[in-house]
């Protein structure tokens, strides 16, 4: 009986001991904003008893690849980035420079005794060598960044890689295979919907979201930087809630300098940022940017014949891949306007930080204090409200949960009907077409006090409200709802008003 409670008190005290160690570790990974969902994800992955293959992806500069080292800090076995395309001169020499980088990486890892691989079999065998070696029966993580820039023409990468995980890893239960890229087209396209090798071999897919408002409160509270709600959501209107640019703010400056510093000037932080951006993500960029200058200039969008027409590029299928790729990448947003048939699709442009860009960056690029000059005057009023309607959509979660309808079914659209002799047009930005034969006509507002309603506005919500009921079943009734900074002013007229939504409601 003593032997016994002594073997029992050893043994409980060994994995005291180690769960202690895992409690520091992940509270050293939860410091991380954001990202619990991913990190939980990752961390179930890493404790399965069975080989794991995971793909994470993302828009580009979105945080995928300091996700993964922070959710497996200390963890990763083998880890490699593929050469960025960008700067590369023509097709040729690629392939031997990916090779040649995978070697370096090799080499650095612990790989002896080989010489520089001719090929991606080759290159993977290398790879089941360096782990074969290392392989002390725990965990092993392979981490493998940027993949799709690996995958050079007529290299013969992607049935190198198949072998790789069909061949070899899929075999071994202590084996986790993580792989991340900016190009989602890549990764969906030969992972997630590889019709070939790679069928069905993918156990889990993590798409990685830019933060939300509050996200970015945190961060900047995070790294010190005091900034009101107010120029969270201005910062969000330019930059979109990527980490990435996030990191250049500087504590002790204000939003207006920040930008300034980071977006303008001799040698702004981000300068070639929309070149680059497009030229690491797309084969063909040129093509991708011509899309994006087109629906930059149309808040609702374009159809595809439309863009087809005004572009240049032929109608077909290769379009249809650029617009599916520019979706998937999110920076182009699908959808059917309210009242028309299914069949009708609108490309808009929901990229925060290329509608700035191709707005107030591209042409004042030298001017040096461009944020500060006119962050108030009436060149950037038109933006402001644009681009609130943008974050507005983009929190589309925290709308529905203000209005207490987050688990009402209901679709999202925005519709306009063309002005005649008779009536007046009327565009309206965001419908929410519930299930409870409610419908929420959704007014943004961006401005710097509540907002006040006046008789001449009342009269045009009310046609707003009017023309939308004809357009509706009897069944149907209309809440008037405004999404704005700091609510509405109490007055005489703004009783129309059935719904408010605040900018601190946009933060939950």
């Amino acid at each position: 009986m003593f032997y016994f409670a002594a073997e029992y008190n050893m043994f409980y005290f060994a994995e005291s001991v180690s769960f202690a160690i895992f409690a520091a570790e992940y509270d050293n990974r939860n410091m991380v904003i954001g990202r619990k969902t991913e990190i939980q994800e990752l961390e179930k992955l890493y404790r399965s008893d069975r080989p794991e293959f995971v793909a994470i992806y993302g828009r580009r500069r979105v945080g995928k690849t300091f996700l993964v080292k922070q959710a497996l800090k200390g963890r990763i076995t083998f880890q490699h980035t593929g050469v960025s395309p960008v700067n590369q001169e023509g097709e040729r020499g690629r392939m031997k420079i990916q090779l040649e980088s995978f070697y370096y990486s090799l080499l650095s890892q612990g790989l002896e005794g080989y010489k520089t691989p001719k090929s991606w079999m080759e290159a993977f065998f290398l790879l089941e060598q360096l782990l074969i070696k290392l392989d002390k029966g725990d965990r092993q993580v392979v981490f493998i960044d940027e993949l799709p820039w690996m995958d050079t023409p007529r290299s013969g990468f992607l049935p190198a890689f198949e072998s790789f995980w069909n061949g070899w890893c899929s075999g071994r239960d202590n084996l986790m295979l993580v792989v991340c890229g900016s190009a989602t087209s890549w990764i969906l396209g030969n992972l997630s919907r590889n019709k070939g090798g790679l069928y069905g071999r993918l156990t889990d897919e993590i798409k990685l979201s830019p933060f939300t408002l509050k996200e970015c409160e945190d961060y900047f509270a995070h790294e010190q930087v005091e900034m009101s709600r107010y120029d969270v959501v201005q910062s969000y209107m330019i930059f979109g809630g990527i980490p990435y640019y996030l990191s250049y703010f500087k504590k002790g400056y204000s939003l207006e300098r920040n930008v300034d510093s980071i977006l303008f000037g001799r040698n702004p932080r981000l300068k070639d940022e929309f070149d680059r951006l497009f030229n690491a993500i797309f084969s063909n960029a040129e093509d991708c940017k011509r899309i994006i200058r087109l629906l930059a200039s149309r808040h609702s969008g374009f159809t595809r014949e439309e863009i087809a027409k005004s572009t240049k590029l032929p109608l077909g299928g290769g379009l249809s891949d650029t617009l599916s790729a520019l979706v998937e990448s999110d920076f182009v947003f699908r959808y059917s306007p309210f009242g028309k048939s299914a069949n009708v699709e609108y490309y808009k442009l929901v990229d925060n930080f290329c509608l700035f860009w191709l707005k107030y960056v591209e042409p004042n690029l030298s001017e040096a204090n461009f944020m500060t000059n006119h962050i108030t005057s009436d060149i950037m009023k038109s933006w402001h409200g644009i681009a609130f309607e943008e974050v507005c959509w983009q929190h589309i979660t925290q709308i529905k949960r203000s209005l207490e309808i987050g688990g009402v079914r209901a679709t999202l659209s925005a519709w306009s009907v063309k002005g005649d002799d008779d009536a007046e047009g009327v565009q309206i930005d965001l419908l929410i077409v519930r299930g409870d034969n409610v419908v929420n006509l959704c007014e943004m507002k961006f401005v710097q006090m509540p907002y006040v309603i006046g008789k001449e506005e009342e009269l045009k919500l009310r046609n707003r409200i009017e023309v939308l009921k004809k357009h509706l079943s009897s069944r149907q009734t209309v809440h008037l709802t405004l999404v704005s900074t700091y609510g509405v002013a109490y007055g005489k007229h703004s009783g129309i008003v059935q719904k408010e939504v605040t900018m601190d409601d946009l933060f939950t």
